[in-house]
């Protein structure tokens, strides 16, 4: 039986053109959103996708160019235009109120809430609407206590709420797990095959796009280069689209195994919780030269804490720390007489100066010495030689040597923290979510720098939330959840799905 799509839409650009100044985000595109159809819309860091997606939804007016909507010209000038058509967007962070529960972040969320709310009322209407979704979720508790799918299929249940014909999911299983990524995915391809939605989906994972998809669409350098059905196109034809090569960079291969003798060992460490979440609470880890250690876990299970205490910013209440034999405390002197390098996620915010520019920026570790040790005065010419070098050999794309670093795109950011932290001996190297966000063929390049990191005698702790990331790199895995390590495994013929029950604290 043909399913019914009389809710969901379809929507048309017609030579789309967006400037910013002299920079031309968005040139001349043109692509149709087929009615009850999930639309992968694929493109590497720049490309052109999120200014598309912001001048689909209202954030930005096109130049140039029209969307039709239902056959009919649509003028979108800001987002209440796109909320009036019935489009809206589920972000790749969650934008739900945490201390709110699921039945307050949907009440809220209307532009008509009124001043004195009737929650009888409200709670009755809801009842109904739910009688219709396809799925359930607890709404009478806090979402910040609800797992990462539960409150993305909340995000998602927000937009039906609000009666969405059209929603665009921006990397919506990037903080998922495995099960928890087929559960949304399964669940958005549902309600698009009952003619419900029409789904506009970002995603730099092509299993997705293969699984998922009814058709995709790749942007590069702002332009249309390919369209076609998701089932006939492969994933060297969508890399080739996005990056102008049949293939993203070879994967470097781990060489030789790890000494015996660890590096870093973390002993019964114990750290303070906050916002309502437990602390650190870690009997052992360790981690050996050449070795990559993965550290799995949903979001907020204590990686982060773990990170800013390796890196000096949080507070150990209890528990040693031994970096080669040594007693470490994350102190910038100790961190270099030792060889410690620590990159934490979001290296724009938390290892960058915004403001200063990006040789200023690539010198951090080092302005204040030279082969001799200590120096007084800074050496502006070494340290711009130092900067070009490392800018050369890590392909850091930048307008200038002395533009800020906020000027720089997210994967040039990257690059450039990454090509500090690895300059020099590189004794433990510490790092967070080092791919998050970031293109195919960034990624590649990234993850080759890691391994050859490894294979020149580093040891490397990995922490991240993209479980294919650590199943890929790491020669041991262990997970994390509430705080705790909870599970163990070697990294070759991991299991996935066993993983993310450990991640879940059903293992």
């Amino acid at each position: 039986m043909a399913k019914d799509t009389r809710h969901a839409l379809e929507v048309e650009a017609i030579a789309v053109t967006k400037r910013f100044g002299s920079f031309v985000a968005l040139d001349n595109v043109s692509l149709k959103l087929r009615r009850g159809t999930v639309h992968a819309l694929l493109g590497e860091n720049g490309a052109g996708k999120s200014t598309f997606v912001k001048c689909l939804l209202g954030y930005h007016k096109a130049d140039e160019g029209d969307f039709l909507v239902e056959g009919r010209e649509a003028v979108i000038a800001r987002p209440a235009d796109a909320d009036a058509l019935g489009m809206g967007m589920v972000y790749q962070h969650f934008t739900l109120v945490p201390s709110m529960t699921a039945a307050e972040n949907l009440v809220m969320s209307r532009s008509n809430v009124p001043g004195v709310i009737d929650w009888k009322a409200e709670k009755k209407s809801l009842a109904n609407f739910l009688k219709d979704m396809p799925f359930k979720i607890p709404m009478d508790v806090p979402v910040g206590s609800l797992a990462a799918g539960e409150r993305q299929k909340t995000e998602i249940m927000k937009q039906l709420y609000l009666n969405r014909r059209l929603i665009v999911l921006d990397e919506p299983t990037s903080t998922l797990t495995p099960q928890e990524a087929t559960e949304v995915l399964g669940l958005v391809r549902k309600l698009v095959d009952e003619g419900q939605i029409t789904v506009v989906i970002i995603t730099h994972k092509l299993k997705e796009v293969a699984a998922y998809a009814d058709d995709v669409t790749v942007f590069r350098k702002g332009k249309f280069v390919g369209s076609g059905r998701a089932k006939d196109l492969s994933a060297a034809d969508l890399t080739a689209m996005m990056i102008g090569e049949a293939h993203a960079p070879k994967p470097v291969i781990r060489e030789g195994g790890p000494d015996a003798e660890e590096r870093l060992a973390v002993v019964n460490l114990k750290t303070l919780g906050d916002l309502g979440r437990p602390g650190l609470s870690i009997e052992k880890l360790l981690v050996r030269p050449r070795e990559i250690v993965g550290v799995a876990g949903v979001s907020g299970n204590g990686q982060k804490d773990l990170v800013e205490v390796l890196g000096g910013q949080r507070p150990a209440s209890s528990g040693d720390i031994l970096v080669k034999g040594q007693t470490y405390d994350g102190g910038r002197t100790i961190s270099r007489s030792l060889g410690v390098r620590v990159l934490p996620e979001e290296p724009l915010r938390n290892a960058s100066v915004p403001k200063m520019s990006v040789v200023e920026n690539m010198n951090l570790r080092s302005f204040d010495v030279d082969d001799n040790g200590p120096r007084k005065w800074l050496d502006l010419k070494a340290m711009a030689n130092r900067a070009l070098g490392m800018i050369r050999a890590y392909a850091v794309r930048t307008p200038s040597p002395e533009a800020p670093i906020a000027a720089l795109s997210g994967g040039n950011v990257q690059r450039a923290v990454l090509a500090r932290e690895l300059d020099g001996k590189v004794e433990l190297l510490v790092i967070s979510n080092p791919c998050f966000g970031l293109d195919v063929k960034a990624v590649a390049e990234v993850r080759a720098r890691i391994v050859a990191a490894r294979n020149g005698g580093a040891a490397v702790l990995l922490l991240s939330e993209d479980l294919d990331e650590v199943l890929e790199l790491s020669d041991r895995i262990l997970v994390m959840h509430h705080g705790e390590i909870v599970h163990e495994t070697p990294g070759k013929g991991a299991d996935a799905l066993d993983i993310g029950r450990h991640m879940v604290g059903h293992g």
